[in-house]
This record gives structure tokens, C-alpha cells and sequence, in this order.
């Protein structure tokens, strides 16, 4: 089995490297990587996350997948996060500091007349991104979830290094259905186009979860000697905090005792790990 390395982040506990990134997008290997040569690269990012909500760090939340993952991996004792999600987005897919990137704050509307600098809202066009130097490099580059990083469709992920891209290109939606009465408009895409969620049996984490796969899938049949590089950034557990009924009423009396009563919980759990 070829190696996969793993790299998680979490929106309130990204560690985001921010060292200097050559000033230009282009960037050509000498020669293209077989799976052999390098690793195939998986990022989960899961949004606006505190680390004490994973079950291996003590929560009352069940995450044996990833508890089973930081079981057999590295955990983290320290951090460092930017305080709002674009910015750590935009930290993470350029190594910069988000003011370098244009996202020191959050993003700006479709038409909008930014002026350009830290706060323009969209992810700073001759800036390189991580997606690209890596499909630069020989890799193939995949990304399934929300985005974030710009609004305009010059700004979407697949202007900005990725082959493939599914989900949510807005800060935040429903996880059932994208909202015609919101404040902003909110919008979701499949590669460079629009895409509705379906009327009924849609829910925006399986549907994060099911094109990543659909990507990989299509991956192994036509690039099986290439790298890929999968970043699978989940809107969950983002408001509006929607869940499955059977996962809600899987927690039933878990919380009657108040947030006091978690917290000291969950404080006593982390100091025995």
C-alpha cells in the first residue's frame, strides 16, 4: 500500500507554517513524482473545531476514526490559530501571513470594489498556492468541501491549483439546502460551475464526504501512478449545527448537566492524556 500522509486542521487550532513562499505561481519539477517517489497528501479540516471536542483530547464526543488516526500518529501540545476562518483558510493554502494573502479579515461580496491589500477578500492572485506548487511538482489536486477564499468565479479553487473541486464556496450555509433569504448570497460548485443541492437527501457533510471519494475513485482509474493531493475541508460543525436526527438523539441526556458539568468533564479527561 503506498504511503498517504496525513495532516489535520482545525479552524480554531490550525497550525499554519507561514514561511516565505516563492512570489510566483510557476513552478516546474524536473521530473513528475510517481506514487513511489512521494506521498500522497490528505488534509481534513473541520470548521471552527475546538480541539477539546475530539474524543482523544477528552471529549464526550465520539470520534473513533480520528481517535484510531491520533492513536497511531503524532498529536499536537501546541498551536496556533488565526481568529476567524479565512484567514487560517488563506494561511494554510499559501504559507503567508493573512494579510499577505488579501484575507486579514473575511471575504468580500461577488462585485464588490475592494481596494487590493490585506483586507481586498479574495486570496491574492500572484500568490503561489500549496495545490499548485504540489500539482507543479507532478501531483494530481483534489478539494471537497467549503472554500471561502474568494467569491468571484476568478477565485474559485480551480483558479487557484486545484484539478477538481465539490462544495461550498460561502462562509456558511444550511447543511440541507442553500438559503435564498440570507444576507448574502450563498453558493455552492462542482468544477467551475454552480451547483444546487438536490430538493430531498441531501446533507452537506456526506456530500463532502461522497465527491472526495467520487475524486479518488476516478483518481486510481485514471492517474494510478500519480500523487494526489486531497483537501477535505468540512463545513461541519460551522452553524448552523445541523446534524441527522438519529446522531442528535444519539446524545439524548448527555448535556442535561450544563456546560460547567462538560467542561470540568472534559478538563479532567485532557490531563490524562
Amino acid at each position: 500500500m503506498n504511503k498517504v500522509a496525513f495532516a489535520f486542521g482545525f479552524i480554531l487550532l490550525l497550525l499554519c507554517g507561514c514561511a516565505n513562499l516563492p512570489a510566483s505561481n510557476t513552478q516546474t519539477a524536473s521530473t513528475v513524482p510517481t506514487r513511489q517517489e512521494q506521498p500522497s497528501i490528505l488534509i481534513i479540516l473541520l470548521d471552527d473545531l475546538g480541539y477539546s471536542d475530539i474524543g482523544a483530547f477528552g471529549s464526550e464526543i465520539r470520534t473513533p476514526n480520528i481517535d484510531s488516526l491520533a492513536a497511531r500518529g503524532a498529536t499536537f501540545s501546541q498551536f496556533y490559530v488565526y481568529p476567524r476562518c479565512s484567514p487560517t483558510r488563506a494561511a494554510l493554502m499559501t504559507g503567508r501571513y493573512p494579510h499577505e494573502a488579501g484575507l486579514a479579515f473575511l471575504t468580500t461580496p461577488e462585485g464588490s470594489n475592494p481596494p487590493a491589500g490585506p483586507y481586498q477578500g479574495y486570496l491574492e492572485p500572484s500568490l503561489p498556492t500549496l495545490p499548485g506548487l504540489l500539482r507543479n511538482a507532478g501531483y494530481k489536486t483534489y478539494m471537497s468541501g467549503k472554500w471561502h477564499l474568494g467569491e468571484a468565479p476568478e477565485n474559485w479553487p480551480r483558479n487557484r491549483g486545484f484539478d477538481r473541486y465539490f462544495g461550498l464556496i460561502s462562509g456558511a450555509s444550511s447543511y440541507y439546502e442553500l438559503l435564498e433569504n440570507s444576507m448574502t448570497e450563498r453558493r455552492m460548485a462542482l468544477d467551475d460551475n454552480p451547483f444546487t443541492p438536490p430538493e430531498t437527501g441531501f446533507f452537506m457533510t456526506d456530500a463532502t464526504t461522497d465527491y472526495a471519494q467520487v475524486f479518488l475513485k476516478e483518481h486510481r482509474e485514471a492517474s494510478p501512478d500519480r500523487p494526489f493531493f486531497l483537501y477535505l475541508a468540512y463545513t461541519a460543525p460551522h452553524w448552523p449545527l445541523h446534524a441527522p436526527e438519529a446522531d442528535i438523539h444519539a446524545y439524548d441526556g448527555v448535556y442535561d448537566n450544563g456546560w460547567n458539568s462538560i467542561r470540568a468533564a472534559r478538563y479532567a479527561a485532557m490531563k490524562k492524556r
